[in-house]
């Protein structure tokens, strides 16, 4: 993806500035850089878009990561994310609630989901989350 493109995360910053630079950093040191919950949900948002399958186990946490993750269904394109509402409970948890929307076969889905994160050794993780 070049610098000039928007980030798939809807930030309205190029993805080299937003998400591309997490994305970046863990595929060069191995390292989740991404500072907040937010950050790493738009981050592992943008990596589902453009199907970084090992940034998104890397960004899994150990506890609840699955073995392996499919290839996206051909044909699915994301439309969009909207965080609707972040929250620290404290220096290492926290949680964002959004809506991810995609298309696939013609029909439109809607993914609401509140996630929780927690901070390991300096990284945010995902831990798993709650589907409205």
């Amino acid at each position: 993806m070049t610098s000039s493109l928007p980030c798939p995360c809807g930030s309205a910053l190029p993805y080299t500035s937003c998400c591309g630079r997490w994305h970046a950093e863990h595929a060069a040191s191995g390292k989740l850089a991404a500072p907040t919950p937010e950050a790493l949900m738009r981050s592992r948002y943008a990596a589902f878009v453009l199907d970084l399958r090992p940034y998104l186990l890397a960004s899994w946490h150990a506890s609840t990561r699955p073995a392996s993750l499919d290839a996206p269904e051909p044909g699915l394109k994301w439309l969009g994310l909207d965080v609707k509402q972040t929250a620290l409970q404290d220096a290492d948890h926290g949680t964002v609630e959004f809506v991810a929307r995609s298309k696939l076969g013609g029909r439109a889905h809607r993914l609401h989901e509140v996630s929780r994160f927690v901070r390991e050794h300096g990284e945010w993780f995902y831990v798993d989350g709650d589907l409205s």
